[in-house]
């Protein structure tokens, strides 16, 4: 396994390698995300401008902000029926049975050919949720495609799922290593676009199958619901529309975690020129009283309460003016440095919604900040009066500097956070920490 590290994340949620494809899992009061983990090839190895993926990592967090990578939990060169040079370790999942953690994986057999016929589906083990994962030596028998995805309804009976231009599924034995009844194609899925990612859950004891389906253009998410874990599923309509960005692919897991029902998917934030190499996200997801899913709108900001002491990156904001205020990249040769906010005229201003201040109120507010020609910032919070709390000159001269100055107002609880410019015609804003 590769060192673990912790860090501080919005949307996207990993920002020190590429993700995507999360399947989200709750695992002894923690949640856990098993994504794919997209990497630029060694030179001569792989294949150019495609989906290249050679391993797996694990992550976890309590508070849905901080995030942990447990290291790689899985190698294609550790799996004895794979070929080891395919990067092809595509879409994973992983459930827990009988004090047991198995871990399902697509990749290309040693002996397969191309396309997603040359899929095969496997599993690995371990004793604890970070592993360590030892593969089986065997695939799954009579199992051929990709996306995997295990659900365990409450009498325990496990369902298998997975994808192949349709969605297939089969119960699985008690073993989770094989099949346990007849393969189901669920023909009943809009069979138009290109269809894949099944993911199955239950709720208040209706059965809903979502999955990415290329209704247009690109890939969509879409749901439909039974009241049998084999169906049949009716449509129902669509989670998430097409991606903003173009990314072709969109793959996603849904959870629920602490009596809060969250979506996890993934777009190519980090590679906006480049829609292989993607990075996982996370937004709230609600429920009509119908049972009906509403449409779950992408966010910057994402999910988890932010601390007031630490570096809150508002570049990740919930809402801004409607002139004067962007979020770009710090560096765009190198994406994973993150973004920050530009406010280019008076009165533009950026909205983070849910900082936690505790019981004290701070002394001071520090902002990473530059700008050429200098300016005056409002720190406010959002309220009735939005109430400002402090106020921070940033100097002109162009060099990234932490300026501080004092809060003269009390703020304690939960609030959202509002950056304002007052003065001035640019102000670049890379974080804003409060101190006590």
């Amino acid at each position: 396994m590769g060192l673990a590290g912790t860090a501080l994340a919005q949307n996207p949620l990993i920002m020190d390698q590429f993700t995507a494809d999360p399947t989200a899992r709750v695992f002894n009061g923690k949640l856990y995300v098993f994504p794919s983990h997209d990497i630029v090839p060694p030179k001569g190895e792989g294949r150019a401008e495609w989906f290249n993926m050679a391993d797996y990592h694990v992550f976890s967090s309590e508070n849905l902000t901080e995030w942990k990578d447990h290291g790689k939990i899985l190698d294609q060169k550790d799996v004895p029926w794979a070929d080891p040079k395919a990067y092809s370790m595509w879409a994973p999942d992983a459930v827990e049975k009988n004090g047991k953690y198995y871990f399902y994986f697509p990749t290309r057999t040693k002996e397969s050919g191309s396309g997603e016929a040359g899929f095969s589906i496997g599993v690995a083990i371990a004793d604890n949720p970070e592993g360590p994962y030892k593969p089986q030596p065997n695939l799954i028998p009579g199992v051929v495609g990709i996306d995997p995805n295990v659900f365990i309804d409450k009498d325990g009976q496990a369902y298998f799922y997975w994808s192949r231009n349709k969605i297939y599924g089969a119960k699985l034995k008690d073993n989770m290593l094989e099949l346990d009844s007849e393969i189901r194609t669920f023909e009943e899925i809009p069979q138009k676009g290109h269809i894949e990612g099944p993911f199955v859950f239950e709720r208040n004891g209706t059965y809903y199958m979502t999955y990415p389906h290329v209704a247009n253009n690109i890939e969509r998410l879409e749901y439909g619901t039974s009241d049998n874990p084999m169906g049949p599923f009716e449509h129902r309509g669509v989670i998430m529309d097409e991606s903003a960005s173009g990314t072709w692919t969109n793959h996603h897991s849904i959870v629920n975690y602490k009596d809060q029902w969250y979506l996890f998917y993934h777009d190519n934030d980090l590679s906006p020129d480049f829609d292989k190499n993607r990075s996982i996200r996370a937004d709230s997801l609600f429920f009509e009283e119908n049972g009906n899913i509403k449409k779950v709108i992408p966010s910057k900001r994402g999910i988890g309460m932010t601390s007031a002491t630490a570096k809150i990156q508002v570049d990740r904001y919930s809402s801004k003016s409607n002139y004067g205020a962007a979020s770009v990249f710090l560096d765009r040769l190198d994406p994973f440095q993150g973004w920050k906010v530009v406010l280019n005229k008076p009165d533009a201003w950026i909205r983070y919604n849910q900082v936690d201040f505790g019981t004290k109120s701070p002394k001071n507010v520090q902002v990473r900040a530059r700008s050429l020609t200098g300016g005056i910032l409002d720190i406010k919070l959002a309220g009735e009066n939005n109430q400002e709390v402090s106020e921070v000159t940033i100097p002109k001269g162009g060099e990234w500097g932490e300026f501080t100055a004092p809060v003269n107002k009390g703020a304690t609880a939960v609030k959202d956070l509002i950056v304002k410019l007052k003065t001035g015609d640019g102000v670049e804003v890379d974080w804003v920490q409060f101190e006590k």
